[in-house]
This record gives C-alpha cells, structure tokens and sequence, in this order.
C-alpha cells in the first residue's frame, strides 16, 4: 500500500515537471512571436487592437497554468510523504509525544515520565476552553515513566461526553521546591490516517496526533490466553475413581 502512494507521487511529480517545461516554453516562444509581431507591423495598419487584446489574454492564460501546475507539484510533494509514511503505521502500537487526548468510552489515557524523583507531583486535566475539569496530588513519585487514566468525570462527578479533547498538565517539584522535568505521551494502536489543513494525522486508540510526533513504534503486544481450569462436567473420571477410593 505504502508502495503504491511512493508510485502514484513519483509519476504525478514527474507529470507535473515535464508539463510545467513545456508550458514555460511555449510561454516564451509566445512572447518572442509577440514582441517581433509589433516591431514588425504596418505603422499604416497597425495591429487590431482585438487581437493584441485577445493574445495579452492567452498570455495570461499561459501565466496562470504555470502557477497551477507548480501548485499542484507542492501539494503532492508535502502531502504525499507524509500520507506515505504515516499508512506504513497503520496496525502497529506507537508513542507520540504529546499531551492532548480524546475522551473515548469514559476514559482518556496518558503517559508521562519524570526525569528524577519528586516530592510533589500535580496533575491536572483541562478541557478545549482550558478550564479544569479534574485535577490529583501525588506525593513522593519515583523518576521514571507513570501511566495516568482519567474516568471523564469532571471536579463535581459528572461524566463528560466522549469526543472531547483534552490536555494533561504536570507540575513536579523535588524536597527544595525545584521543577522536576517531564514528558507527557500517549500510546496505542494506530487506526487510521487523514489529513486535516494539509496536516497529517493519525488515529492513536481513540486520540488523534500529528504523525511527525511519534517517538517509538513496535509491534502489537500480544494478549495472553487465559486457560480455562474449570472441571469439565461431562469427565466423569471423578466418579468412577470415587468407588475404588471407598473400596
């Protein structure tokens, strides 16, 4: 898939480059033809002024189909690559640096990690409008990578709708009340891929983040199968063995 979008920009590219040389050729030949016309006409019968009016406009013309084409060649050179690597994505479980996620199904997820221990860490979730909907105090939190999961429910306990965009915010401090670094992620499974404003996009679980801010990826994490133990009720070598036992 991935292959066919690397195909489909080379040749559109390489369309739009031999178009545009054609085209700026003629534009020059039209204008040498055009200047050598008027230094050549009739001063007796000048050239109609209908026709000099009507080649000014196909010159025109010929202008604004160079600006198209070199249009159309950046927007399939920017929007191609970034389409091409982001498909590749698709399917496997990444990390992007960011702190925004959508609620989806009551819950919204984080990761954040402190450089170092801190004796204090704030955490709180704010909403589109920068409001605080929910916020937490931890105390004596170990450096290294915390996951964080919010339920949707907002400062008075009710649950928010999904869809909502919404920003984690840390704030740590060590014993002498100085900042302890972080970062803030989130992680998942890429579901899809669109583009948003000439941006591109992934779909992350149920959260969307721009694809240059993935920071790892990976395989799926394989879910463990649980065997079931239960005794089944039509082995009846239980019973049959309950008889020996006796005797």
């Amino acid at each position: 898939m991935v292959d066919t979008v690397n195909n489909t920009q080379t040749t559109a590219t390489s369309g739009t480059n031999a178009g545009s040389q054609r085209l700026a050729e003629s534009f020059d030949t039209f204008l040498i033809l055009l200047t050598t016309q008027m230094k050549n006409q009739d001063p007796l019968s000048p050239m109609d002024s209908g026709d000099f009016t009507q080649q000014i406009v196909q010159m025109t013309g010929v202008e604004q189909q160079l600006l198209t084409n070199d249009l159309l060649k950046q927007l399939v050179g920017s929007a191609g690559d970034g389409v091409a690597d982001a498909v590749s994505l698709i399917g496997k479980e990444v990390r992007a640096a960011t702190d925004t996620a959508n609620l989806s199904k009551g819950q919204a997820e984080w990761v954040y990690r402190l450089d170092r221990e801190a004796q204090s860490v704030k955490i709180e979730v704010l909403d589109d409008k920068g409001s605080i909907v929910h916020v937490q105090a931890l105390e004596n939190v170990q450096g290294g990578e915390h996951d964080f999961s919010w339920n949707g429910k907002n400062i008075l306990g009710s649950q928010l709708p999904d869809g909502g965009t919404y920003t984690l915010r840390i704030t740590a401090t060590d014993t002498a009340g100085a900042t302890v670094g972080h970062n803030t992620f989130i992680q998942g499974l890429v579901r899809a891929v669109e583009q948003i404003d000439g941006q591109t996009y992934v779909t992350i679980g149920g959260s969307r983040a721009l694809w240059q801010t993935i920071s790892s990826i990976g395989l799926p994490t394989e879910k463990t199968t649980q065997t079931d133990t239960t005794p089944d009720p039509t082995n009846d070598s239980d019973d049959e063995e309950t008889p020996a036992q006796a005797a």
